[in-house]
């Protein structure tokens, strides 16, 4: 057999192969960037009203999930449109995916549902979250103790819905938001701050560093610094938290650690780490894990 006969076909069954270019901050540009991370990857029942430019006089609610984990949906009872951040299935933009599934809703008829987003068709221009939200718009996240506002008009939930809001139930964690991108979550016998900051990850990585090595890092006393993760792009760091103490609790020392951590970026600017310092962003280093 020839070179040429068992070379693939890249338009096999009439199909061409479209190539996945991963976008490593797929929510940089939007001032809602922390809270979209942290709605796509660990608040489990949260709803936001969506600045979108074009969207007309219709209501669109952004959701942390919605039933059976769909993309979007349409309202029969008044037309809204909800967009679901935590699907199943994903491209390497994820940006896109949530853009394709906003204009499919902006398109589509009361009662619609979208099941899963589109991740495999060309790349189109316009389809991004950046081209159609109010760039500098901010989220105001409402949280929720349960899924029940997925019905409406005291609905009674039936087949893969009921069993979809059943199994979230479930699965719901106490949360509570302490300032736009923390996030406070009792999980069982352990209670921890979640914290998405909009920064440079090496950056906020030397300014968490400085804080580290002058004992400066925790929230107080029944709190430690656990560690941090990544996601699409920026970094979030975490704290275990005394599970005794209540959300409430910790607001005035997340806003005291604020201060300080703001502090530590800027000092960054004419003063770099010390010796002691670049020894605690090694030790932060080892502590951390990626999530895509």
């Amino acid at each position: 057999m020839g070179k040429g006969a068992r070379r693939k076909n890249p338009q096999k069954d009439g199909r061409r192969k479209v190539r996945d270019v991963f976008v490593a901050r797929p929510f940089e540009g939007l001032a809602a960037e922390p809270e979209l991370i942290a709605l796509r990857e660990f608040v489990p029942s949260a709803t936001a009203s969506l600045a979108v430019r074009d969207a007309g006089d219709r209501t669109v609610t952004l959701a942390s999930v919605l039933p059976v984990a769909a993309a979007a949906m349409v309202r029969a009872e008044n037309g809204e449109i909800l967009l679901g951040m935590q699907v199943q299935t994903r491209s390497s933009d994820v940006s896109r995916d949530l853009g394709r599934a906003l204009r499919w809703a902006l398109d589509a008829q009361p009662g619609q549902v979208l099941s899963v987003p589109d991740t495999t068709s060309e790349p189109q221009a316009g389809e991004r979250l950046q081209d159609l939200l109010v760039p500098d718009a901010e989220l105001d996240v409402e949280l929720h103790s349960d899924f029940g506002w997925w019905l409406q008009d005291d609905a009674q939930p039936t087949g893969e819905v009921a069993m979809s809001l059943e199994r979230a139930n479930a699965a719901i964690m106490p949360t509570e938001r302490l300032r736009p991108g923390a996030y406070w979550t009792l999980a069982g016998e352990k209670a921890h701050l979640r914290w998405v900051w909009p920064a440079d990850e090496n950056r906020l990585l030397q300014a968490l560093a400085r804080l580290s090595a002058a004992g400066e890092l925790s929230l107080g006393e029944g709190s430690r610094y656990a560690g941090s993760f990544r996601a699409h792009g920026l970094l979030v760091p975490v704290w275990d938290l005394d599970a005794e103490a209540h959300a409430r609790e910790w607001s005035e020392p997340a806003e005291q650690l604020a201060a300080r951590l703001d502090k530590a970026l800027t000092s960054l600017d004419d003063t770099p780490l010390d010796a002691a310092e670049r020894r605690a962003r090694d030790g932060l280093v080892g502590r951390q894990l990626t999530l895509r």
